[in-house]
């Protein structure tokens, strides 16, 4: 009898029920798009590599016990499946490259500029884009958290698995590297 009381309480104790993945990942997918964003600069590809996180969560070999380490496990999972989307993108466009070095590339260029881009709202943030696309992916990603879901410094600690103080000084140092990066841009004109 009292072999089933335990077994019994050690189960209540210690069963959590499985992780609807379904539900976390649509519990985390805005700021996950955001990451990706960042990691890849093109929106396109986000909507691909989102498709290869949420594999890779509903097939995962080692099921995670913690719903506490969702957010940074599908963190983890994010960037390394945008790091094998750029790893496939570039083998392709070197395949591409290949390609085009042996056939002949055609007169005319079909690409269009959207007149949009004239106005000076877009015009600045053609140049932020741009800033950003020039920064390190990590403080790229910060800033998109920081700024562009409005997240507060104990959400992105949260959310990205690391220390209130570490993300602190990744969003100084991103500033301060965007902030050059846009002054640079600017002495050039």
């Amino acid at each position: 009898m009292t072999l089933r009381t335990d077994e019994a309480q050690a189960s209540d104790r210690g069963a959590e029920s499985p992780i609807d993945w379904q539900a976390a990942l649509a519990e985390h997918q805005r700021w996950l798009r955001s990451v990706l964003l960042a990691r890849l600069g093109e929106p396109q590809a986000v909507d691909d590599v989102m498709q290869e996180v949420a594999l890779a969560a509903v097939e995962q070999r080692a099921p995670l016990a913690d719903r506490s380490k969702v957010a940074p496990w599908l963190y983890r999972l994010a960037v390394t499946q945008a790091l094998l989307y750029r790893r496939r993108m570039g083998r392709r466009r070197k395949l591409t490259t290949n390609y085009a070095e042996r056939v002949r590339p055609s007169e005319g260029d079909s690409r269009t500029r959207d007149p949009l881009e004239w106005l000076l709202d877009d015009e600045r943030q053609s140049l932020v884009r741009q800033a950003l696309g020039r920064l390190p992916a990590r403080d790229a990603e910060i800033l998109l958290l920081k700024y562009g879901e409005d997240w507060s410094y104990h959400e992105i600690a949260a959310r990205l698995g690391i220390g209130h103080s570490a993300v602190e000084a990744r969003l100084h140092r991103a500033r301060r590297r965007l902030r050059d990066e846009l002054m640079a841009n600017h002495e050039h004109f």
